[in-house]
């Protein structure tokens, strides 16, 4: 609509032009076109949409765990410490979402961007971190099964739970304590404010506990086909029992691993090659499916639980089906 008041104002007469003055070109104008008003543009970007859609879904999702492990007593064991951490980091996660589209449109500043960057990153390697933890926790339950459920183990999940969000608070702070390419554009990575050099360290340690959660399942599989193999030796089972009871073990496995790669990959390799220059469309493509994996993680690591399914059921309906309590684990729920 512009455009076309412009080409109204340049479609005059050229001598009325010449001879008027400036004040009987206005009205010259308003009286050609009255009540015209410039369209409004589109000032909400849409890719800002479905990332807050999707900081909607991962907090309602991630905050029916988390109050369904603080309000159980009996869900206090390791491995619920871990599936709850993962779960308030994907929480917060959702939350930075979300705030972020609030700031990006209703308060901008410079001090917002640092704050809301701060969490996301914060967040979101707290939830990684998390999911390097179950692999451990897992590892552990399976190679020290005799000794699993002591102290110590409790002992060292609380320790594996510190180090973890210490690492992800500091890393969360490095661009509100300066590390941030706000006084110099040309430092600043696919992400606004992160500097490149942030963004590098982000993926380098992704790639790094990818490859350490990659050898801790490949382990896990060794561990699982043996014991699978010895319990069906013990109860004489048929090869065919065995196959299917293993396999499934191992596909679990392939799809909580394969899962974790095909949302966290593109992006982090993505923000290893590329910089501020290249189109933005690119950074949200990647982006998007990794905000996936925190809309994954309750489906895999939670609500698959029996004990979290449990207490699911007695909160909806009041009670627990006969077929979940009569309901034996087995390797694929590991």
């Amino acid at each position: 609509m512009n455009e076309d008041l412009k080409v109204n104002v340049s479609g005059l007469p050229q001598d009325y032009l010449d001879a008027g003055a400036a004040g009987n070109v206005s009205a010259a104008v308003s009286s050609q076109v009255p009540g015209v008003e410039p369209e409004p543009e589109l000032v909400v970007n849409p890719w800002d949409i479905v990332l807050c859609t999707s900081g909607t879904l991962i907090s309602c999702e991630n905050a029916i765990v988390v109050l369904i492990i603080f309000h159980n007593p009996s869900l206090r064991a390791p491995m619920f410490l871990l599936i709850g951490s993962l779960a308030l980091a994907d929480l917060l996660a959702g939350i930075g979402l979300i705030i972020n589209f609030v700031f990006a449109y209703l308060l901008q500043s410079e001090a917002t961007k640092l704050v809301t960057i701060g969490l996301i990153v914060a967040s979101f390697s707290a939830s990684v971190c998390s999911l390097l933890a179950i692999t451990v926790d897992r590892y552990l339950s399976l190679y020290y099964a005799l000794t699993y459920h002591s102290e110590r183990t409790v002992t060292f999940t609380y320790v594996m739970l510190i180090m973890l969000w210490g690492t992800s608070i500091c890393l969360g702070l490095l661009p509100i304590l300066g590390w941030n390419c706000l006084q110099d554009e040309s430092t600043c990575s696919v992400v606004r404010p992160l500097t490149k050099n942030n963004a590098a360290i982000l993926s380098i340690s992704f790639l790094f506990m990818f490859a350490l959660m990659l050898q801790l399942y490949i382990q896990i599989c060794k561990i699982v086909m043996r014991h699978a193999h010895q319990i069906a030796l013990q109860h004489h089972f048929l090869a065919t029992s065995h196959y299917v009871t293993t396999r499934k073990g191992v596909s679990t496995l392939a799809i909580i691993l394969g899962t974790f790669a095909a949302c966290w990959m593109p992006f982090t390799l993505y923000s290893l090659i590329a910089d501020y220059t290249y189109p933005s469309i690119y950074t949200y493509a990647t982006l998007l499916p990794a905000t996936y994996n925190s809309i994954i993680n309750p489906v895999i690591y939670a609500f698959r639980n029996q004990e979290i399914q449990k207490a699911l059921c007695l909160i909806c309906c009041g009670c627990i089906p006969s077929s979940l309590s009569q309901r034996a684990p087995s390797p694929s729920d590991v």
